[in-house]
């Protein structure tokens, strides 16, 4: 089995050699990486974002994850792994079980996308890593299409055959067959699985075999591709993804072509690319915490009275002459009862007490001053992960026209006071 090497955000990885808070890799796989991380410097991704490459006296090279999380699997099968890295006052979680729960969990609130079906109920998450877990996702719901039964329609096929069926093709009949009378070039429908969306699962299964290291996973694979025997595995996915037609026909295919689109087309968030490079899963830590506490925020506060809309787009900066700069705010809550008007922005930062204004934003101090006048709102608060190098639980920012910033901080191990944020 190929090794699993794992870190969290802001760890580091050196090359051949024992340093204290770093994970060593081989020579080879230390280079992918590194090929892996310059060949994405030209893309939308900024690579000092996605890891950062330095070196230090006696040390040599050094790649430190940043803001991105999720597995890296080079084409020798050796996987990478990066978890968020969280701190709590309850649980340290050295063997990173509780983190990767966590982060399916993040993932299960993105819009559109495969990750909401995601169960981890009957997954040893200790053993597996990220992108075995995701192949076991989609495992499950191809049993749920493959014991349905795939989906037929009519092809239509052209061929040169011993039998007559359909119509004939006298042109190509003239040109093939006037020495075979015994050959009728014809056209003809017929009632197949052959379709572009069984083309692409089967492209998925054979993908996911070829880069499994999970046996568990490979079997079971083995196992559903016996149920394609009649379908040829698709070699142009943009063509066939645009003939699919989502519909109430299809509605049992809709997940389980979410995940191909993740699997064969690299849609995570940002199509990554590496010679050495067989599968990159990367999210922006960003981007996650602010989906799941807004589907947290609407989960514990709209029984309670309260609507919750994320990314609001209700206001730009500028009405006149035209309307200019929206703003988007992360989170807006309203009470129903009186109109009242709260509103919220998640920041995946790590505050300080040895920094000026705990680290926080000047910009991000503008922006929240700008939300509270535009909205009128109640109070505007900035949520940052939970950390042990702030001592206090609450810091406010007051201005003598009003206006009020409070920061907050959360357990993302221990949430059980939302309604304390409002």
């Amino acid at each position: 089995m190929k090794p699993i090497y794992q870190i969290k955000e802001y760890g580091s990885f050196v090359c051949n050699k024992d340093v204290p808070g770093c994970v060593s890799l081989p020579e080879r796989t230390f280079s992918q990486l590194e090929e892996f991380i310059l060949t994405n410097q030209s893309k939308d991704v900024d690579a000092l974002e996605l890891m950062g490459l330095s070196a230090r006296r006696g040390v040599g090279k050094i790649i430190t994850a940043k803001n991105y999380v999720g597995i890296i699997t080079m084409k020798d099968g050796t996987t990478i792994e990066i978890l968020p890295k969280i701190y709590s006052e309850i649980d340290n979680d050295e063997t990173g079980a509780r983190t990767k729960k966590l982060l399916i969990d993040m993932l299960k609130t993105l819009r559109d996308s495969p990750y909401k079906t995601l169960q981890t109920s009957n997954v040893n998450i200790e053993k597996m890593n990220v992108f075995e877990i995701f192949i076991k996702m989609f495992i499950d719901e191809m049993y749920f299409i493959v014991k349905r039964g795939l989906k037929c329609n009519y092809e239509t096929i052209e061929e040169n055959a011993n039998f007559f069926k359909g119509k004939m093709k006298f042109s190509q009949q003239v040109r093939y067959n006037i020495a075979h009378k015994e050959r009728n070039y014809v056209e003809y429908g017929a009632f197949t699985t052959n379709r572009p969306e069984n083309r692409l699962l089967k492209a998925t299964l054979q993908y996911l075999y070829k880069h499994s290291t999970s046996s568990k996973n490979r079997n079971d694979i083995k196992v559903l591709l016996n149920s394609f025997g009649e379908v040829e595995a698709s070699i142009d996915y943009k063509s066939d993804f645009s003939k699919y037609i989502p519909d109430r026909n299809m509605k049992d295919y809709t997940t389980a072509l979410l995940w191909s689109r993740v699997f064969l087309m690299g849609k995570s968030f940002t199509s990554f690319a590496g010679s050495e490079v067989a599968v990159a899963l990367l999210f922006p830590m960003e981007t996650l915490f602010e989906s799941y506490i807004a589907a947290l925020l609407k989960k514990e506060l709209t029984p309670k009275g309260y609507t919750v809309s994320a990314q609001d787009r209700k206001y730009h900066l500028f009405d006149e002459p035209d309307k200019k700069f929206l703003m988007k705010p992360d989170i807006v809550i309203t009470r129903k009862s009186d109109g009242c008007i709260f509103v919220m922005d998640t920041k995946w930062k790590v505050l300080s007490d040895s920094k000026a204004n705990y680290g926080t934003s000047q910009a991000d101090m503008y922006q929240m001053y700008a939300y509270q006048k535009k909205y009128s709102s109640e109070n505007v608060t900035l949520l940052y992960p939970k950390t042990e190098n702030v001592s206090k639980d609450d810091i406010e920012f007051s201005s003598d026209d009003g206006v009020v910033v409070r920061v907050r901080f959360i357990d993302l191990f221990n949430i059980n006071k939302f309604q304390e944020l409002i």
